[in-house]
């Protein structure tokens, strides 16, 4: 083989193997930033993986609002109002528009407990909006 041909296969070896780096990379990126959503039900019958990153949404329950006193620890449960409900914990401020029988995207991870581990929640923001994963889920 010629050393001019030697030179470019080499070059074009590199080029391919940088390319098929480069888009590894990127599907790796995107996997760990992938944030699937799940409703109640898929969450209560465990569907939804556990401890890693996930969005789930519902109703907030009347009378589920648990708040501490001394902190920002806010409990509350999520359902659908068709049997599926699990508890929600978040540590922070919450969206002015949240209240007890609004939907509530949350995002976070889902604990082996069953319970969710809140790192962001979204209210709807007024009272003809809501998000194409919770509609038909009205009391």
């Amino acid at each position: 083989m010629r050393v001019k041909r030697r030179n470019r296969l080499i070059t074009v070896s590199f080029v391919f193997i940088g390319a098929a780096v480069a888009v590894g990379l990127m599907l790796m990126a995107a996997n760990e930033n992938l944030n699937l959503f799940y409703p109640p039900d898929k969450v209560v019958s465990g569907e939804a993986p556990t401890s890693t990153g996930i969005r789930a949404g519902g109703m907030v329950l009347a009378g589920s609002v648990q708040r501490n006193s001394e902190n920002l620890d806010v409990r509350f449960v999520l359902t659908d109002y068709k049997g599926s409900d699990f508890e929600v914990v978040y540590t922070g401020i919450l969206p002015d528009l949240f209240r007890e029988g609004q939907g509530v995207l949350v995002q976070g991870q889902l604990g082996e407990d069953g319970v969710f581990q809140a790192a962001s929640v979204l209210a709807k923001h007024d009272e003809n909006y809501m998000p194409p994963e919770l509609e038909g889920m009205g009391a």
